[in-house]
């Protein structure tokens, strides 16, 4: 099995995940190219999309290895030889089932559980989680994750989805968060890939403010 590179990899430049939910597979080739025109390079679609697993074949096949594309909402562990076999190398979840962590690592893929308490923070690391996605966002606050931060491994990536707008990123990163998932405030089934890539933008533009050292990695 192929080793992945660290997580941390993907997160370097610009660590915001676009979330897909309701992607048709005849949108995705282009709302894939508005988005990494912008700089993103982690594209999740949630199962509960239309033949989620086409539009991620469309995806990894248009935009190659250099971009990171994945399943969200992925409750079964059975899915995940499906997104595997659809050419996906990301496992996102809204809920810490170490049944689906497991088949998502035995099958070599990436694995960001979504968390709401400690307990269930590290409940996910000890099963093989890669990251942790702090959901939802709107439940918890960035004092919640300043205090997880006191507990939970330096190194360990945490993502706050929900409710995560460019003017409200600010908060969250002073809190120890490495990054966000970010939904319906980026795309939204109709919404024109001129206006997700204009979002996208957006989306980048707060985060490379916040931290001027991205700059020199803008697409």
């Amino acid at each position: 099995m192929k080793t992945l590179p660290p997580m941390h990899t993907w997160l370097h430049d610009l660590p915001l995940v676009a979330i897909l939910r309701g992607l048709h597979p005849d949108e995705a080739v282009e709302i894939g190219h508005a988005l990494v025109g912008a700089g993103f390079r982690m594209l999740e679609v949630p199962l509960n999309s239309p033949e989620a697993c086409t539009s991620i074949r469309r995806l990894v096949d248009a935009l190659g290895d250099d971009y990171l594309v994945g399943a969200g909402t992925v409750l079964d562990p059975a899915r995940v030889k499906d997104i595997a076999d659809a050419g996906g190398r990301l496992i996102v979840m809204p809920h810490a089932d170490v049944a689906v962590i497991r088949a998502a690592k035995q099958a070599g893929l990436y694995c960001v559980p979504g968390v709401a308490t400690p307990t269930e923070a590290f409940a996910a690391l000890a099963a093989g989680a890669d990251a942790l996605k702090l959901f939802p966002a709107e439940q918890a606050s960035p004092a919640v994750l300043k205090a997880w931060r006191a507990v939970l491994p330096k190194e360990l990536a945490v993502l706050p989805v929900g409710g995560i707008a460019p003017d409200n990123m600010a908060p969250w990163l002073a809190a120890g968060a490495a990054g966000f998932g970010i939904g319906s405030s980026l795309y939204a089934p109709g919404r024109a890939a001129v206006d997700v890539a204009a979002r996208a933008r957006d989306f980048a533009d707060a985060w490379r403010h916040l931290h001027p050292a991205s700059q020199g990695n803008r697409a």
